[in-house]
């Protein structure tokens, strides 16, 4: 038995928290939440509508004052310098940490201090930690590495996902600005709150797949604008306003454009798909037809990987340095 505690009970956290207590093999013996609205209430209720006996606190402290947990689940935030003090508290507790947060995913490029300060206290504490989710963490990335290992040389790889986010929680809807003005797009693409988070991170972890050096890495983000009123989202969507987000990330080696990242999730999108297209030897592509759900994907592959996280060596890891998080039972 796998002995869970979850930081973080938002939409997100709550799906994951309810895939755990569905899995043989795994329990959930603490929860910890700032929400006040929240604390003091069970986490089986608020996350699958049946109790399981556990409160959710305000603090790690008071979540593991009865039983011990073996790891901790991270479901809080996106930004890596926000969740580094979390990352701490729990490595300090001695707990190996699987986290959504998409900017941990790798950071080793794009935030090398705060990645190697998370390296030095996870070895000091003698604990992995990695980044996790459906994208970064699997379909972007990981999973073109892995399809890689079938290749004599590789020239080039171009992954795309493209999603309809009508099926997606409402926060992601929101995040990838479905509904919003023209202006109100704008705002938040300049700000940095309204994007995918990630793709420069997975960039950078398939070229460490590849040992490949990049010189430059650039991501541009536009718009996806309605053709006709759109009513299958959280919100009505008016003809030419913004149904959400189409980001490109490219990363180049002395100029030649080697890996390439498609993402496009809007609501309403006619057909979703995921495909990686590697250029070598062999050259061939590989397409799921109707696309990976973000949402069931990235709750199931954290729960999975907190099995993985526990044979890991210590330090801060990529879904590359891990074993393969399959789905599993230890009942």
């Amino acid at each position: 038995m796998i002995r869970i505690v979850q930081l973080g009970l938002g939409p997100l956290g709550q799906k994951v928290a309810s895939y755990a207590l569905q899995r043989e093999g795994v329990k959930i013996v603490g929860a910890v939440d700032l929400d006040t609205e929240k604390i003091g209430r069970d986490v089986g209720e608020l996350c699958s509508g049946k109790p399981n006996g556990i409160k959710i606190s305000k603090t790690l402290t008071e979540a593991l004052e009865d039983e011990k947990a073996d790891v901790a689940v991270v479901t809080t935030v996106s930004s890596l310098e926000k969740v580094e003090p979390q990352v701490k508290e729990l490595v300090e507790a001695h707990l190996p940490i699987v986290s959504t947060c998409e900017e941990l995913s790798f950071p080793w490029k794009t935030q090398p201090k705060i990645a190697k300060r998370i390296d030095e206290v996870c070895k000091s504490n003698g604990v992995a930690c990695v980044g996790t989710g459906v994208n970064p963490g699997f379909l972007m990335d990981y999973l073109p590495s892995v399809l890689s290992s079938v290749c004599q040389d590789v020239q080039t790889v171009h992954v795309s996902r493209v999603q309809d986010a009508s099926v997606r929680r409402i926060p992601f809807q929101q995040k990838i600005g479905a509904g919003l003005t023209e202006e109100g797009f704008k705002e938040k693409a300049n700000n940095g709150t309204l994007r995918h988070v990630g793709l420069t991170e997975s960039i950078h972890l398939i070229a460490h797949a590849l040992n490949w050096e990049l010189d430059q890495v650039e991501e541009t983000l536009e718009p996806v604008r309605a053709s006709k009123k759109i009513t299958s989202g959280y919100t009505d969507i008016d003809k030419e306003n913004p149904r959400g987000v189409e980001q490109i990330g490219k990363g180049f080696i002395d100029g030649d454009e080697k890996i390439t990242l498609h993402f496009r999730a809007a609501v309403g999108e006619e057909e979703s798909y995921d495909e990686i297209e590697i250029e070598g030897t062999p050259s061939f592509s590989s397409r799921i037809s109707g696309g990976i759900n973000g949402d069931i994907a990235t709750s199931a592959i954290t729960v999975n990987t907190v099995a993985a996280i526990l044979k890991a060596e210590p330090g801060l890891r990529t879904m590359l340095d891990i074993p393969v998080p399959a789905c599993f039972s230890t009942a």
